[in-house]
């Protein structure tokens, strides 16, 4: 018995296998330098005071992957330590707020800011907030303008309601609401007694 295997298999076979070489031939500590990553550092290297206050600084912009509610800064996980450590390093090292922001986006994505930059969709999540309040606002102006027209042209909310004694045009329908003004309110005959002068 003969197997045969279709041609297209066994080209698309050897492109992974082809893909796979290129990724482990590739260097992995260049993934990880951060001047590959962001190219050469554009600041001045920070130390003592200065490189504690720009890192606490910085940490503040980048969220913890694991607790995702904070900043790095304020994080007390392990991975935030670590993170911390390598934004004083970066910052050491003479790289700008914007290229430590940039290598962390680089491996983590976007999700790292805690406060996205403003491209793309994010354009909603900064201005949506806006909009949805500039909405409410015209909608509550709009039903002020309106009440007020109303309240001018005499009418009043009152004048559609109708009186107690008012029945139904419909004769069968008329009967059951005596009946149940009867039964609910102890009315003889449905209809409501008369007010004493």
């Amino acid at each position: 018995m003969t197997f045969k295997i279709p041609v297209t298999l066994v080209a698309l076979g050897l492109a992974l296998v082809s893909v796979a070489a290129a990724q482990e031939a590739a260097p992995k500590a260049a993934a990880l330098d951060p001047a590959f990553v962001v190219g050469a550092p554009k600041g001045k290297p920070l130390d003592g005071k200065a490189l504690d206050t720009r890192t606490e600084e910085v940490g503040e912009l980048l969220r913890c992957p694991v607790c995702q509610g904070l900043s790095v800064a304020a994080s007390p996980s392990s991975m935030a330590a670590n993170m911390k450590a390598e934004v004083r390093s970066l910052l050491a090292a003479g790289y700008t707020e914007e290229q430590v922001l940039a290598y962390f986006e680089r491996s983590y994505g976007e999700f790292v800011r805690l406060r996205p930059t403003l491209r793309g969709v994010n354009w909603v999540v900064w201005l949506g907030p806006v909009a949805a309040l500039l909405a409410g606002g015209g909608t509550v102006f709009l039903a002020l303008r309106r009440s007020a027209a109303a309240a001018e042209a005499g009418a009043s909310p009152t004048d559609a309601l109708p009186n107690r004694d008012t029945l139904p045009d419909d004769r069968a329908l008329a009967s059951a609401v005596l009946r149940i003004r009867e039964r609910a309110y102890g009315w003889p005959g449905g209809v409501a007694p008369r007010a004493e002068p």
